[in-house]
């Protein structure tokens, strides 16, 4: 399921599309991207006065460098409110929103037991329920026009390789695998397409592991060292090992940037971007087409997407 579906050459005009956690990594990859395409891109960045000014200036200089339409706007996925105010700020420059994608997250590494509970709550306020927010703010919007399209990037942990000591990320990408799923056949008479972008275990070109959060038991994180603690130092080298040098970690930008240009109807569910090959992508194509089996079984054929089809 990495290729995208050949056919017609028609593509999505240029639109305007959200991106929420955009201050770095694939987020700030993909702003760019799609308006070097030609989209009028909102770059969703929390704390834009002050710890994200930085990514904010750096920003407004590569829009007026290259001549396009790339805008910061101040989104903390972790507040309704702030999401609410930026979908109404958007709304009133554009007058339309096209385009989610749901990017935000954040990955913590150690051994699972060492996370108190509130540690994996936080971590799905990121990554689930943000996207639930964002959702909640732009959908109105995106049913009443009839069209939309939302582009959730998941994890290919979800269904791939799945290596120890980063349980709680893979868990929370996990749910946002599943809610991605159930909004696929909810939305889709209302003209809304769901695509999901599956990027594996790219370890440069993005700050994952560099500002991945840490257990804050840290005595139970150290009562693993004796038996693990080698071998939880070299992971992310013994991850980078599988990744061919030249991976880049702009294909996954480039991925969204195609699914955004298709037709609506046509988008693949899942499109894997993986140089790794942990096998997400073979298990992705088993289960979605036992999803569509039971679909047809159960009578609801009709809320099948694109990608689910087969």
């Amino acid at each position: 399921m990495n290729s995208m579906p050949s056919g017609s050459p028609r593509t999505t005009p240029p639109g305007t599309v959200l991106v929420t956690g955009a201050s770095s990594g694939f987020g700030a990859l993909t702003v760019r991207a799609l308006a070097r395409a030609g989209h009028t891109v909102y770059a969703g960045i929390r704390q834009t006065a002050t710890r994200n000014a930085p990514a904010v200036a750096d920003l407004n200089r590569y829009a007026t460098d290259h001549d396009v339409r790339l805008h910061a706007v101040e989104l903390d996925v972790t507040s309704q409110e702030s999401a609410d105010t930026a979908v109404r700020r958007i709304l009133a420059a554009e007058g339309r929103l096209d385009v989610v994608v749901h990017n935000a997250g954040h990955m913590v590494t150690g051994p699972a037991e060492a996370f108190t509970a509130e540690q994996p709550a936080q971590l799905y306020d990121v990554n689930v329920l943000g996207a639930q927010r964002v959702n909640r703010a732009a959908l109105p919007h995106l049913r009443a026009r009839g069209e939309g399209l939302l582009v959730w990037i998941g994890s290919s942990s979800t269904r791939g390789g799945c290596p120890p000591f980063l349980g709680p990320y893979f868990a929370a990408k996990a749910a946002m695998d599943a809610l991605a799923v159930s909004y696929a056949a909810e939305v889709l008479r209302f003209g809304i397409d769901t695509a999901i972008v599956v990027p594996g275990a790219f370890t440069s070109g993005t700050h994952h592991f560099a500002h991945a959060g840490a257990p804050a038991d840290t005595d139970r994180a150290a009562a693993y060292d004796e038996h693990y603690g080698a071998l939880l130092a070299g992971l992310e080298e013994r991850l980078a090992a599988l990744i061919p040098p030249d991976a880049d970690a702009a294909q996954v930008a480039d991925a969204i940037v195609r699914l955004v240009a298709m037709p609506a109807g046509t988008r693949p569910l899942h499109t894997h971007v993986d140089p790794s090959r942990d096998g997400s992508e073979v298990v992705s194509a088993v289960a979605d087409r036992i999803r569509a089996d039971f679909f047809r079984r159960a009578g609801l054929d009709g809320l099948l997407t694109a990608g689910s089809s087969l």
